[in-house]
């Protein structure tokens, strides 16, 4: 009589289902030096092998598809597909994980595949598949989010505990969350690597991203151009439409107010004085935190001009 095993913690991902899988030994009684296959229950018809319609991830790219199929068509099935009973049909598995070795299997033609069966409740199929996507190296960042927020949601985790759960910083997790504030459309990029995070994480706070990001995606700027757009726009937006017309600084204050300013990472004004050659700068911090660091900047170097 089989025991159904008892539910794993968060964190402990695809490792903790297989944990108890013995792997596969040579003839000679000694672990294969180059075999790292681990033994299924059982090999199936792929036909009865059916995705979970729950799974979190919809992306799967067709090139990473197709290179894993041509690897599965050389060596075959290497690592069991982890399964439990179909829910509504008992004669069929529905993938716990493993979806992407199933979709490249179809794609290479192969009839049967190799599979480790575990019952486990919906609610814990649901935790394994977030688990099991987030910790991917080529997930995008929009399907990172969704899958964080889905933990917090779905099983009241905190930003702390999927930090040390899951090896990351907390500040990643919470840098990825602001991204779900952007609008679909600038999602929509962001999944397509059209925008990296980094460009993304910059227009969170702006009050036109969608506008933003399609100005970055046709001029191909940098994430430090892209930085200094949206402080430019937001600067444009709180200007007071009826400002008298300033009179126009040359190029060469330009580019010295543009060089401290990226020095800085805050925004400088100089303004000359007509005839006095003197004049005054400016210098537009947005926290407390920019206000401090400035204030170490300026006093980190000794009075009078010494070096």
């Amino acid at each position: 009589m089989s025991r159904k095993p008892e539910k794993r913690g968060l964190g402990r991902g695809l490792s903790a289902l297989m944990a108890d899988i013995e792997p596969e030994v040579s003839a000679e009684n000694e672990p294969s030096s180059t075999n790292t296959a681990v033994k299924s229950d059982i090999v199936v018809p792929i036909e009865k092998v059916r995705p979970n319609p729950d799974q979190p991830r919809q992306d799967f790219g067709q090139k990473e598809l197709e290179e894993l199929a041509s690897s599965i068509s050389e060596k075959g099935v290497i690592q069991p597909i982890i399964v439990r009973t179909d829910p509504k049909d008992e004669n069929l598995y529905q993938i716990i994980a493993g979806e992407r070795r199933w979709r490249a299997s179809q794609i290479a033609l192969v009839h049967d595949i190799p599979i480790i069966i575990r019952e486990m409740d919906d609610t814990e199929v649901l935790e394994v598949a977030i688990i099991e996507n987030v910790q991917r190296s080529d997930l995008n960042p929009v399907e990172e989010a969704l899958g964080f927020r889905q933990l917090m949601d779905s099983y009241g985790h905190t930003q702390e505990k999927l930090a040390k759960a899951l090896g990351k910083s907390r500040s990643h997790i919470a840098n990825i969350l602001r991204l779900l504030s952007l609008p679909d459309d600038v999602l929509a990029l962001l999944r397509a690597g059209q925008l990296s995070s980094g460009h993304a994480r910059a227009m969170v706070t702006a009050d036109n991203p969608s506008k933003l990001a399609a100005m970055v995606v046709a001029k191909g700027l940098s994430v430090r151009e892209t930085e200094r757009l949206v402080r430019a726009s937001a600067d444009a937006e709180s200007k007071p439409k009826n400002a008298a017309p300033r009179r126009e600084k040359d190029a060469d204050t330009v580019v010295l107010e543009n060089d401290l300013a990226a020095n800085l990472n805050m925004k400088v004004s100089i303004d000359h004085k007509d005839g006095t050659g003197g004049g005054g700068i400016t210098i537009s911090y947005k926290s407390l935190d920019q206000l401090d660091e400035l204030c170490q900047l300026l006093s980190s170097r000794p009075l009078g001009g010494s070096k």
